[in-house]
């Protein structure tokens, strides 16, 4: 009979908070903006004379747009699709996630996540302080070219961003 009390009197004294529960708002990078952020990459590794493919994800990491340059190479599409998605999931650039892993033996279990990527080249795409989807670009010579070139995508749409 007590433990019935206790029940209804927990279940009670919670029924607010799930009353008062507000449904969630989430910004998303839109199409079109995702668009302009992977060609802009693709153009700047361009400039410097590689073939790449660039990705844009939204906040939950799900692809909206992939562009693969003339002669990039077919492994690049899925680098690239997966240092976004690595990128957003995690709110963090790659490239960090990348030398922490270096450094740090528990880090390294990071791979054992399907789809993540550890390598240079994937970038948050912020606004403010919020990450609302993320740019991967694989095909440079390093993971650090690649992540120039995303952060320039970025650049590139930054005044539709806000």
């Amino acid at each position: 009979m007590k433990a019935t009390h206790l029940i209804a009197a927990v279940t009670l004294a919670a029924t607010p908070l799930f009353a008062s529960a507000q449904l969630l708002q989430e910004r998303n990078v839109p199409a079109t903006i995702a668009t302009d952020i992977a060609h802009a990459a693709l153009n700047a590794c361009a400039q410097r004379g590689f073939n790449v493919s660039a990705a844009v994800v939204d906040r939950a990491g799900v692809l909206r747009v992939l562009v693969r340059a003339d002669n990039a190479g077919p492994h690049t599409v899925d680098g690239a699709r997966m240092k976004a998605y690595t990128s957003s999931s995690s709110r963090a650039p790659t490239l960090a996630m990348q030398e922490n892993a270096q450094k740090n033996p528990v880090a390294q279990q990071l791979t054992d996540i399907p789809g993540f990527l550890l390598l240079g080249g994937g970038v948050p795409i912020r606004v403010g302080n919020e990450v609302v989807g993320a740019v991967g670009v694989a095909g440079a010579p390093s993971g650090v070219i690649d992540g120039e070139c995303g952060a320039a995508g970025i650049e590139a749409a930054k005044a539709k961003l806000m």
